[in-house]
């Protein structure tokens, strides 16, 4: 199979693609080479940083599969995949854990203000008395979004002795038996958005979910509570937020996630010493990319 890397996977794995298969590496090129590398190629591997689009799938004659190595699909023009039937797989268990233990970290640390502790004794600071914090235990924990990576956030919740509230579209009875045996209370949005300490948005971007979370849902959020996002920037209104934090509303706010995402993209909200921001780091750990290289090697092999 003649195979385009659009973005990177684990190193091993690639070697392992290449070894079978026409492999070419194509994560450090531009858009617009992405173009001509594609001409010749059966199959796609990319992760979120990529846009998919009908001008590059065009391009492509022979293009029939796609593979996501993640779950998101906000960055495919999934109206092209239809017409031309392409298959399209998408990789998104092995991430899912990794996004939601680096939820859960952003809970902990938000919670007993780590980065503001780390960054005042950086500075010679001993503020062991400023800076006092909140247990999560007893705590009302938000899943706003309760699918695979927001029930996983739920049940460390309820592991960690916190009060887990959660919404879903689409419920069925098995899967609502599922919760409750977890321990999560299902309730509607304005439910889980107004009862939440932290609320943890899980919902994947799309037309509905476009600024969802704006300044009616952040106003409507319990005073002094904290906004946790490693969904999709898209779905949180920046600048909504950032009104949020400096009035005090929100006492806090971590995201993976960002509006503009990419190299010498800085957010308004960098200037906040109580937000902590990474760079759409979620799914990337050791263990879950070795994972998802696996489920890449095999959708190939079975494909081949």
């Amino acid at each position: 199979m003649r195979i385009l890397l659009l973005s990177r996977i684990f190193e091993d794995s690639i070697l392992r693609l290449a070894a079978d298969h026409d492999v070419i590496r194509a994560y450090d090129a531009s858009a617009e080479e992405h173009l001509d590398l594609i001409k010749d190629r059966d199959a796609l591997v990319f992760r979120s940083g990529v846009d998919v689009t009908r001008d590059l799938m065009s391009r492509a004659p022979d293009l029939r599969l796609l593979i996501r190595a993640g779950s998101g699909l906000d960055n495919i023009d999934l109206d092209y995949v239809r017409e031309k039937g392409l298959e399209l797989v998408r990789v998104p268990g092995p991430g899912a854990r990794a996004v939601a233990e680096l939820a859960f970290s952003f809970m902990l640390a938000l919670a007993r203000q780590v980065l503001v502790a780390d960054s005042l004794l950086r500075q010679g600071r001993w503020a062991k008395h400023e800076l006092t914090g909140y247990l999560l235990e007893g705590k009302t924990l938000g899943i706003y979004g309760a699918g695979n990576i927001g029930s996983l956030v739920g049940r460390m919740g309820v592991a960690w002795g916190m009060n887990v509230v959660g919404c879903v579209e689409n419920l069925s009875e098995e899967r609502e038996q599922q919760f409750r045996e977890q321990g999560i209370e299902l309730a509607d949005a304005d439910d889980v958005v107004s009862r939440a300490d932290f609320l943890s948005i899980n919902v994947p971007l799309n037309d509905s979910t476009r600024n969802l979370i704006g300044s009616e849902v952040i106003g409507r959020m319990k005073p002094g509570s904290f906004l946790v996002n490693l969904a999709r920037g898209g779905i949180v209104d920046e600048d909504a937020l950032l009104d949020a934090l400096v009035s005090k509303h929100l006492a806090g706010a971590a995201l993976d996630v960002h509006a503009r995402e990419g190299e010498n993209e800085i957010s308004a909200l960098a200037t906040l010493s109580n937000v902590i921001l990474t760079p759409h780091m979620g799914a990337m750990t050791v263990d879950s990319q070795r994972a998802v290289g696996e489920r890449v090697i095999e959708i190939v092999q079975n494909r081949a």
